[in-house]
């Protein structure tokens, strides 16, 4: 089935919107959408799988223990199982749709 990352966005969310595109045994494909969205200050997010995201609108910025790493359109980037993260920033005047591959 086509489907286009781009279309029917979610407008006006509290949170940030994962929705699951592929799931198979070992592999989960999902597109994120967010708006101003950030994680909370105290929180990291800690995954017993590796992730590969590629960031398709918007802009980002990840903080890691030791990095801060800026996002734009095209960008991507792969984040080794239990390297702890947390999203630090993103656009608040347009969607910011994500890629993320979860293996």
């Amino acid at each position: 089935m086509k489907r286009n990352l781009l279309d029917n966005l979610p407008v006006g969310m509290p949170e940030e919107v994962f929705t699951t595109l592929v799931q198979a045994a070992g592999l989960r494909i999902e597109q994120i959408v967010s708006h101003g969205h950030a994680s909370p200050a105290d929180f990291w997010y800690d995954q017993s799988e590796n992730e590969w995201i590629m960031l398709v609108t918007g802009a980002a910025r990840l903080m890691f223990e030791d990095e801060v790493v800026e996002l734009v359109p095209g960008d991507s980037l792969k984040i080794p199982a239990h390297r702890r993260h947390r999203v630090d920033w993103t656009t608040p005047d347009e969607p910011t749709v994500w890629l993320a591959v979860f293996y």
